[in-house]
């Protein structure tokens, strides 16, 4: 106890929330923790060298990243680079990197998504939408690094509703934000409302790599869509997404796309939109092939809810669907068992385009009055929901259905705790499987304000770590993280499984190189193209010296032969902008134009040894005009064209 008292004192000064308890001391010694303080501490503190029970993949937003935590200390853990350059890793600096982020060097990562089998996590991929360039990315949770980015999605403006993975993770769902023309056309913003569109996308994964395709897609009206969720048990095989602006208004959206009481709720039956397509009932857009609901009848129906909704929430067994419409003090509570008896009876009250609306009295349970500004909902598999309020700055507990007949909505909330500030996502471990733990929950803030030490006018975003484990929910902890987490996924430890190197058997780069008498720079001089093969092992390169001519293209394939954990090497280039980061068994390519004469040294960036100072190599970009001169490795052999080693033994003659 005496150790925990000591780490719960300064956990007290960096922010322990809502708790009290600490003897008064000197001034400028820490106090000792009492009472909440020390439970507080209890509960969060994990000493060096113990594990987290959790980890926590929280989205980076316009950072372009994917962040890990542990939980419950939130000690940050690494950052995956997914849509933007990270030198820390050298993403986005190597040929494989470059090519598969494409044109663009940020992306606006919102919503992950482990994948999942009968609905629960399996620990395999972690899906993330990139809501800016209307792509989506999968990473590879063996070794955390981003495997594949596909897009931009065709007839997709705005890949905000995203990303939603199926029970069996047969898809990743994906939703537009904004609408726009289909097929990449232009139409005048006059001509809004009825030759504008969203649509909903079906990103099919292959089950045993994960491999990612466009598989079909669902034209929708041209309504804004938000975040949604796909159905468990009874409603397998259905998705549901908000939507707002059903008004179809242009303009100053904060006014115009107001004016309506209720929003809507897309029901989707993606299983009938999948039987469509195979079926032949598709029209093609953007070489795409598209359902019209209106003309494929039970693919999609609508359903009223509060207005601005920002998201709907699948209950873990599938028989509840929660809606929260942001400018309405109250969630939503439909059956999705009334929402099929309405489809069956046909208890509509008309249609958007030709998609039936589902009466509101038929499919609604009650409404919950959880607080101001509901967002979004998670579960902890004992019957509660839990509700953001980003205008209260609090969340909200209640309690999921069935109610007896005659229940107070006001009877089933059950508790509040208030958050630091202006809470947007909130996360409970495994809140959106069949199978939530029910032990934490993150509060994910927009704001921090006052709560840590002035970095100046931008400040981080704080996420607040909740026990949940009682029937009143507990403040334990808070950390601040870069800019600007959205949504995340806390899944138990046990759960991912990733590598400790990638084994020499398993790297079918045909240019790695395993013993150092394989390292070899040859020149193409008809090309011009410069290709070496770089062997990198504690504490040196080899070759250890490249010789090209200025204007010369360098491609290098650079192998980290070591087999250990964590003997990671880097591959910086002075000068010419260039550091790649090698794992133990990868092989990674850089490419470069010599456009600078001189000599450049290059050395390993990621401290790998007690040599590591001495890992160390020179670049020499011979002069345009100058004669090349011979380069040999660390055993003298050389490394030149016939061409070149006549030019120098011509060279040499004359110095004689």
């Amino acid at each position: 106890m005496s150790r925990l008292m000591q780490w719960a004192a300064p956990l007290s000064m960096l922010g322990v929330a809502a708790c009290g308890g600490t003897k008064p001391v000197a001034p400028g010694q820490r106090a000792m923790a009492t009472g909440d303080v020390q439970s507080a501490a209890l509960a969060t503190y994990v000493k060096p060298g113990d594990l987290d029970t959790y980890y926590l993949f929280y989205s980076g937003g316009h950072s372009g990243q994917v962040f890990v935590a542990g939980v419950p200390s939130m000690r940050h853990i690494a950052t995956i680079p997914v849509f933007a350059p990270y030198p820390g890793t050298g993403y986005g600096f190597d040929e494989a990197s470059r090519k598969m982020m494409g044109d663009y060097t940020w992306g606006d990562v919102h919503h992950p998504a482990l994948s999942k089998t009968n609905g629960d996590y399996d620990g395999r991929w972690l899906f993330v939408n990139d809501n800016a360039n209307n792509r989506i990315a999968r990473i590879n949770l063996r070794d955390f690094k981003t495997a594949q980015i596909l897009g931009p999605i065709p007839n997709t403006m705005g890949n905000h509703g995203s990303s939603m993975v199926t029970n069996n993770t047969e898809y990743a769902l994906v939703a537009t934000r904004f609408s726009v023309p289909l097929g990449s056309k232009y139409e005048s913003l006059d001509d809004y409302a009825t030759k504008y569109h969203g649509a909903f996308t079906g990103i099919k994964v292959d089950p045993k790599d994960g491999t990612m395709s466009v598989g079909w897609q669902i034209m929708t009206p041209p309504f804004d869509w938000d975040l949604g969720a796909t159905g468990k048990g009874p409603s397998d095989g259905w998705a549901f997404w908000t939507s707002y602006n059903s008004e179809r208004a242009t303009g100053k959206l904060e006014q115009t796309a107001s004016q309506r009481d209720r929003d809507y709720v897309a029901v989707v039956n993606w299983k009938a939109a999948e039987q469509a397509v195979n079926a032949g009932k598709t029209f093609e857009s953007g070489g795409v092939k598209m359902v019209d609901p209106a003309k494929v009848p039970g693919v999609m129906y609508l359903l009223p809810c509060g207005k601005s909704p920002h998201g709907v929430d699948v209950e873990p067994n599938g028989e509840y669907v929660i809606c929260s419409g942001k400018l309405q003090p109250t969630s939503t509570v439909f059956s999705f068992k009334k929402i099929q008896e309405a489809i069956a009876k046909q208890d509509f009250t008309g249609n958007e385009d030709g998609i039936p609306v589902i009466r509101y009295e038929a499919a609604v349970v009650m409404e919950v009055p959880v607080g101001l500004g509901p967002l979004h909902t998670q579960f902890d598999g004992k019957g509660n929901a839990y509700t953001s309020l980003y205008v209260e700055s609090a969340i909200a507990k209640w309690k999921l259905p069935p109610y007896a007949p005659g229940t107070d909505p006001k009877s089933v909330v059950l508790d509040k705790i208030p958050v630091q500030f202006n809470v947007g996502h909130l996360v409970v471990a495994e809140g959106d499987t069949r199978h939530p733990q029910g032990t934490y929950l993150v509060a994910m803030n927009k704001m921090s304000k006052g709560r840590h030490l002035n970095v100046g006018p931008s400040i981080p975003e704080s996420s607040q770590l909740i026990d949940i484990t009682g029937a009143k929910m507990k403040m334990t902890y808070e950390s601040f993280t870069e800019p600007e987490p959205h949504f995340a996924q806390l899944v138990r430890r046990e759960l991912i499984k990733p590598i400790e190197f990638y084994p020499k058997e398993e790297n079918k780069d045909p240019d790695a190189v395993w013993n150092p008498q394989d390292a070899k720079v040859v020149r193409h001089a008809a090309t011009r193209t410069v290709e070496g093969k770089v062997y990198a092992i504690r504490s040196y390169f080899e070759p250890g010296r490249i010789q090209v001519q200025e204007g010369d293209t360098l491609v290098l394939h650079v192998t980290n032969a070591e087999q250990s954990r964590d003997e990671i090497h880097g591959f910086g280039i002075t000068a010419y902008d260039k550091n790649i980061v090698i794992d133990p068994g990868e092989t990674k390519t850089v490419k470069l134009v010599a456009r600078k004469s001189g000599v450049y040294p290059y050395y390993c960036t990621n401290f790998c040894s007690a040599l590591h100072q001495e890992m160390q190599g020179y670049l020499e970009v011979v002069p345009l005009g100058q004669v090349m001169g011979l380069y040999r490795n660390n055993q003298g052999e050389m490394f030149a064209t016939s061409q070149q080693k006549a030019a120098v033994a011509k060279r040499d003659v004359a110095q004689r």
